[in-house]
């Protein structure tokens, strides 16, 4: 028997936040890939896991002992609408389990059919977007943002329909909590404060101790979440990512990237960016993610209210300070890691105007983000990428004369930059190839995305721009 060290804090403490769920048996499972580094994380036999018997436990036919498996509930808002119930609609967790590192993480299975919150959804999920999620979240921890992580991913052996028939597949998903935003509007948005409460001094314990001991345990929490989101949106600005559906919903909290949807990565610098096929408006363009997520955490603060002061006046006076300091919070992630970007050791009043021109110059010449950054180690490979030589000039002089002379830049440079992204045609590449059963290609494009800042001379072709025309119209999908 496999065995899993469950110890379920959510479900023995939260009861009414909930519905006990168990997943949907699938007709064959097979195991796709198990990410033996998470499995190992989490203290698991991953050689007992990597068989058909881990592969029926991560497609939901078998429920392993000490599981607890339940849907959570919450709310949302969904493109700025607000959805007073959403909920897993097509996810289990199973449990929590604490790794060898001290942490508790949530064990998920995401794909594992209808649950109360599905909403005319048939719960399943298609291996191409399982294969995506898997991917990014493993590049994502690779570049050094926090993320859920799958740890398996397993054929169903049965077909989903969305624009045409595919397989099926469901992902294991770990995470250090499903905590989202919309969880605390689920109960505030009713009302509920005697829900409200519990579910924060639930969520402090977990995530924010220290706010437990604070005067103001609500408006210290919030300030957590805050500087928690501002730090993990400047690492999506510095990585040249966009996550294509920020609804609050999707909004955790405890500071990591969750749902890799309608995901994608820059190639030309564009703040306007968006690949999302649902994000007509150009609400979550890539340059609009710093607003976004203050005002994701505006809605957390309207959720804490109560919580925060019972003058509403009082708590509406102390949430907006905290609010307001999440741009100053963004801007001081943002540039301690443009510094680090540019290759900068120390501290200078010049460094932001260095920092926002060079961004404004990628964007202005549309040059590919992650090669731009990259290519600061090497200026012979720079200078062709953009149409006006005299502006990259006079932005490489002042540049220059504030690394000065420095025998570890290269180094520096090289380590904080990276030259593997999973651009979206090579992940493209890697479902269409999934899906005709060659997994070959996802595997190479896995392993190279693993080694960011890495130059692996195999993998050369993995760190080049999309061809011509690619991302004429490209998109990208939820895949529900």
């Amino acid at each position: 028997m496999i065995r899993f060290e469950f110890d379920n804090t959510f479900a023995r403490e939260l009861d009414g936040f909930y519905a006990p769920q168990a997943p949907e048996p699938v007709g064959d499972p097979t195991m796709v890939r198990l990410n033996r580094g998470v499995g190992e994380l989490l203290g698991l036999d991953v050689e007992a896991l990597d068989s058909p018997a881990g592969a029926a436990i991560f497609a939901g036919n078998t429920v392993p002992e000490g599981a607890t498996p339940l849907a959570q509930v919450y709310a949302g808002h969904q493109f700025g609408g607000f959805n007073p119930q959403l909920g897993d609609g097509r996810a289990v967790l199973l449990g929590e389990l604490v790794g060898l590192d001290g942490h508790r993480y949530d064990l998920a299975l995401k794909g594992s059919g209808r649950t109360p919150f599905s909403r005319g959804g048939d719960g399943r999920a298609a291996l191409g977007p399982v294969l995506r999620e898997y991917l990014v979240g493993e590049a994502m921890h690779s570049l050094g943002v926090p993320t859920t992580r799958a740890l398996a991913a397993v054929a169903t052996g049965e077909t989903v329909h969305r624009d045409r028939p595919l397989p099926g597949a469901v992902l294991a998903r770990v995470a250090s909590s499903h905590l989202r935003v919309g969880t605390f509007q689920f109960f505030a948005a009713r009302g509920l404060t005697h829900f409200v409460e519990p579910l924060l001094h639930y969520t402090i314990a977990r995530h924010d101790p220290a706010a437990a001991d604070d005067p103001n345990p609500a408006l210290a929490f919030l300030r957590g979440v805050a500087d928690r989101q501002a730090e993990l949106v400047a690492r999506w600005m510095h990585v040249g990512f966009v996550h294509g559906v920020m609804n609050t919903d999707n909004t955790t909290i405890s500071g990591e990237t969750i749902d890799y949807g309608p995901c994608a990565f820059l190639e030309a610098h564009d703040p306007n960016a968006v690949f999302s096929s649902i994000d007509t408006l150009g609400r979550y363009a890539y340059g609009r993610q710093p607003e976004i997520m203050q005002w994701n955490l505006t809605r957390l603060a309207e959720a804490l209210l109560t919580l925060i002061d019972p003058s509403e006046e009082r708590a509406l006076e102390l949430a907006s300070e905290v609010l307001r300091g999440f741009v100053p919070r963004f801007e001081e992630h943002w540039l301690a890691g443009a510094r680090r970007k540019l290759g900068l050791v120390d501290q200078h009043a010049i460094d932001e105007s260095l920092a926002r021109d060079w961004v404004e110059l990628l964007a202005d010449q549309r040059v590919d983000h992650t090669l731009a950054w990259r290519r600061l180690a090497d200026l012979d490979a720079l200078r062709p990428m953009f149409t006006e030589p005299a502006a990259l000039g006079m932005w490489l002089e002042r540049w220059q004369a504030r690394v000065g002379a420095d025998p570890e830049l290269d180094r520096r440079l090289l380590a904080a930059n990276p030259r593997i992204i999973p651009r979206n045609h090579r992940v493209e590449q890697a479902i269409d190839a999934a899906y005709e059963g060659d997994l070959s290609v996802f595997d190479r494009l896995l392993a190279a995305v693993r080694d960011p800042f890495g130059d692996d001379p195999r993998y050369d072709d993995l760190a080049d721009p999309a061809p011509p025309g690619f991302l004429d119209g490209y998109q990208t999908f939820c895949g529900t």
